[in-house]
């Protein structure tokens, strides 16, 4: 009776199972990060596909991807298909066969196999098939706040200034998942229904609290004060991207889509600090000394003045000994101010307009040496005569211009200028028979001959 039953349930379960099933996902919440697929079935009064198995895709079943997700199929705890383009995706490469899609013979062979496969599992189907729906979207409203201080190196190029200090913040910061394959295998796994933020939020503030030491580093390098932080939060999100990359984005498949800070705050004593540091690198200048020192002066008199104890002439008396001791006085700093001002490299005018070439004259001509412009009988650069000069009694080589008299120089051997170009090529040497009249190609080397092998 038993094997009977089995082999009951094997072709009952087979045969409810050959039906295409159609998966869906509602709608993502910001909640949500991934969510198993729905398999649609209606009243079970107006549809047979009831009985079916509900971790069983039938080959040629369609699931449907909304903007914003990532579908993938999980065959036996691997994954077999990915799809993050919206639309409608038909599974046509299931193990599991269906009379109603693809070749009915081979899908009826197909069948019958399952059948036998499930009768040796007493009627129940050894296999888990899964559709997960990743959630794409920018997961916003991660609050973050600094509960002790942050160090920030405060960097001031103007006055040479290079410190350490602790900052507070606090803000909100979005991410997003841009590999659903490493959520998958890394982070949620094979999910019974949802897997929600609230599991994963805590770990990766900690995490982001973690990275903002070096990820402000990174920030104060560019040069940014921490009062300038609101106003380059993607240079800190590229910068914290850079820090967690390694355990988000090469881990979980998370990175920072946005990072937001509300406020930034150091301490009473960092800032008391930085101020007075700025205030005293003004000072350097000699004519803002001597206006300070000016200002201090005044503030003296004034108290010299109202003093009434020990009266007024004691008062000036005491000051003028201090502005002995002190060592300098405002007229000084205001000469070494105007004597800097003096010493100062003025401004450098623009550098002239070099005027345009004049135009050679009609009768210049090139030396073979390369220089041009000439209008004597010799080159102004290296001495030779001019290659259509000619005396009385013979002719001027235009190579070495040596003075001849027969139809080949005799210094170098150069043919007697006729006025008509001769040519011989310019890569391998070869000469035609008729210099003046070659060949297109050179026979030797195949180089076309045209004016760079013209010889004289």
């Amino acid at each position: 009776m038993g094997l009977i039953r089995a082999i009951t349930n094997a072709v009952g379960s087979s045969v409810a199972d050959q039906w295409r099933e159609y998966f869906y996902c509602d709608s993502l919440d910001e909640n949500v990060l991934v969510a198993k697929g729905q398999k649609r079935t209606s009243d079970k009064r107006a549809t047979s596909n009831t009985k079916g198995e509900s971790n069983i895709i039938s080959n040629g079943s369609i699931i449907a991807v909304n903007e914003g997700q990532c579908m993938l199929i999980i065959d036996q705890g691997k994954i077999a298909e990915v799809c993050a383009e919206a639309g409608e995706f038909i599974y046509e490469s299931s193990t599991e066969p269906s009379v109603f899609y693809g070749p009915l013979g081979e899908s009826l062979k197909n069948t019958f196999a399952t059948i036998g496969k499930r009768f040796t599992m007493g009627g129940d189907p050894a296999k888990d098939q899964r559709v997960y729906f990743f959630n794409t979207k920018e997961i916003i409203g991660n609050k973050y706040g600094t509960m002790n201080p942050v160090p920030f190196r405060v960097v001031d190029n103007n006055i040479g200034l290079d410190i350490d200090i602790s900052i507070r913040c606090n803000g909100e910061y979005s991410y997003k998942i841009v590999d659903p394959l490493l959520f998958y295998t890394n982070v949620c796994a094979n999910v019974a229904d949802e897997y929600t933020r609230d599991r994963i939020d805590s770990q990766l503030k900690t995490e982001l609290l973690t990275a903002l030491q070096p990820a402000f580093a990174k920030v104060s390098a560019m040069g940014i004060r921490y009062s300038e932080l609101p106003g380059h939060t993607m240079e800190i999100a590229d910068a914290l991207n850079d820090v967690l990359s390694e355990k988000w984005a090469g881990l979980r498949g998370i990175e920072i889509a946005s990072f937001g800070v509300n406020t930034v705050k150091a301490s009473e004593e960092d800032e008391a600090m930085i101020k007075e540091l700025q205030k005293t690198a003004v000072l350097r200048n000699s004519n803002m000394a001597a206006a300070t020192l000016v200002s201090a002066q005044a503030e003296a008199m004034k108290a010299a003045a109202s003093n009434t104890s020990t009266g007024p002439m004691m008062a000036f008396a005491g000051m003028n000994m201090a502005n002995m001791a002190g060592g300098m006085d405002a007229t000084s700093l205001f000469a070494m101010g105007q004597n800097q001002q003096q010493a100062a490299p003025a401004p450098q005018a623009a550098a002239p307009v070099a005027p345009a070439p004049a135009p050679a004259p009609a009768n210049a001509w090139t030396c073979g040496c390369g220089h041009s412009g000439n209008t004597n009988k010799f080159c102004s650069e290296c001495g030779a005569r001019k290659p259509e000069e000619q005396t009385a009694d013979g002719w001027l080589c235009p190579v070495c211009s040596a003075q001849n008299k027969g139809k080949f120089c005799a210094e170098c051997g150069t043919q007697k200028p006729t006025g008509e170009p001769l040519y011989k090529c310019d890569k391998c040497g070869w000469e035609p028979a008729d210099p003046k009249n070659p060949p297109k190609f050179c026979p030797e080397c195949g180089d076309p001959f045209d004016e760079s092998d013209v010889v004289k």
